[in-house]
């Protein structure tokens, strides 16, 4: 009787062995695992750990703020709104009569012609201006040099009064071209006289072009 209990008793030995052997212990120096593969734990419910043990090792049950969490894919910055456009340029021409300025042969404003410039500058102060053009003319009556320096003249009396309603001098570019621009075709006035028909017929070519370039 003896005997066969301990027959049983290496038996049951055996197969505690067997089964240890072919536990699914982890493959894991870092803690103490016991014959069914899970960790071993103190008093205090604390991972033991072997001397081998890093951080590297770490497994999420013992030691979760250590084991690296997989990167978060950053956040897609949110795309950034294309500036605004410029706004355009804006130009806006008129082109007054000289002798709706000026007497005749004059350089000196006349109160309607004041009228009409005071308009002009008002409306420009509805535009953020870069620059206000102001170019004389002249008609062919004359000398050249003579009807050169007229229209420079009337092109400075015009921004001078401009200035004078507040205009910056900085943007206005005054100019004179003579009677080298006529607004008349070739053979329309005929004559070389200062006949009142003539002068009449050359209006077109007395003028004052304004151009006011900005943005709204």
């Amino acid at each position: 009787m003896i005997k066969k209990n301990t027959q049983m008793m290496l038996l049951a030995a055996m197969g505690i062995f067997t089964s240890a052997a072919f536990a699914q212990v982890p493959d894991n120096d870092g803690y103490m695992f016991d014959s069914r593969g899970v960790v071993a734990r103190s008093g205090h419910d604390l991972c033991w750990r072997t001397t081998r043990w890093t951080p590297a090792m770490a497994i999420a049950e013992c030691d979760g703020d250590l084991v690296k969490k997989p990167a978060v894919a950053a956040a897609t910055p949110a795309p950034v709104p294309a500036p605004a456009p410029a706004p355009k340029p804006v130009a806006e021409k008129i082109t007054l009569a000289a002798d709706a300025l000026f007497d005749f042969d004059k350089a000196v404003l006349r109160p309607e012609g004041k009228a009409k410039l005071d308009d002009l500058a008002e409306k420009s102060k509805q535009l953020n201006v870069e620059v206000i053009l102001a170019v004389g003319h002249a008609d062919r009556l004359g000398r050249d040099a003579y009807n050169q320096s007229l229209s420079e003249r009337r092109a400075e009396a015009v921004k001078q009064y401009l200035v004078s309603k507040g205009v910056d001098a900085n943007r206005i570019d005054a100019a004179g071209k003579g009677s080298t621009q006529p607004a008349t075709k070739d053979g329309e006035c005929v004559g070389t006289k200062r006949t009142k028909a003539l002068i009449d017929c050359l209006q077109p070519d007395r003028r004052v072009s304004i151009e006011v370039i900005g943005t709204k």
